[in-house]
């Protein structure tokens, strides 16, 4: 019983996953403070990943607030967490950092997904191995994976991917290899007095 348990979560999870590349997923989205979200999943996160990983935050105090499901968000972080964990077996430096940014129209005629706006970015950089350039165009593929066999689903990044995506934000990584990897996500900023449903966010899929 604890076995066929254990397959129905992990197809349960799996099928989330899916759905989130999909962008398909059921999303619960509220007004939220990103800085004291972060700060809230970092107090887990310093316990899950080990006294190996040092965490550092610069969050702007400034920062607007953003229209989002935390839980989904939440879920985003603590995959990119893992993932650098896992990219730094001996232990290195995981940095979270939040700033405010306008994407221009500039911007975002080199990646046609991008509305022109303004932005809350979290960017999540580590100190790991890297990722090879010839790789970097598959991470967010579902079930690519550069981890050992039985290390990873590969859904991870293609969860983060949809997730963003379905949200109306923008995501995009830089890495060198022996260096460490930078992803970067882009979410909306919600202005004073808006809430769901108002400014750039999707309708369709909620």
């Amino acid at each position: 019983v604890g076995e066929a348990l254990d397959a129905a979560l992990r197809g349960a999870e799996l099928t989330r996953r899916l759905l989130a590349f999909a962008r398909r997923q059921p999303l619960k989205p509220e007004r939220v403070d990103l800085n004291h979200l972060i700060g809230d999943i970092v107090k887990l996160l310093s316990r899950t990943l080990g006294e190996a990983i040092e965490i550092s935050l610069n969050l702007a105090p400034d920062l607007w607030p953003i229209v989002i499901d935390p839980a989904q968000l939440e879920a985003s972080l603590a995959n990119l967490a893992t993932n650098a964990r896992d990219a730094m077996p001996q232990g290195g430096k995981l940095m979270i950092s939040t700033t405010n940014r306008h994407l221009d129209a500039d911007y975002a005629s080199l990646f046609p997904e991008v509305t022109p706006g303004d932005y809350a970015l979290i960017e999540v950089s580590e100190t790991g191995t890297g990722i090879p350039p010839e790789l970097i165009a598959r991470i967010f593929e579902p079930f690519f994976t550069t981890k050992e066999a039985g290390k990873g689903t590969g859904l991870g990044l293609s969860m983060v991917f949809g997730f963003v995506k379905q949200s109306g934000g923008h995501v995009n990584v830089y890495s060198e290899a022996g260096v460490g990897t930078t992803c970067r996500r882009y979410l909306p900023g919600a202005p004073s007095g808006c809430d769901v449903g108002c400014g750039r966010w999707p309708q369709p899929g909620w």
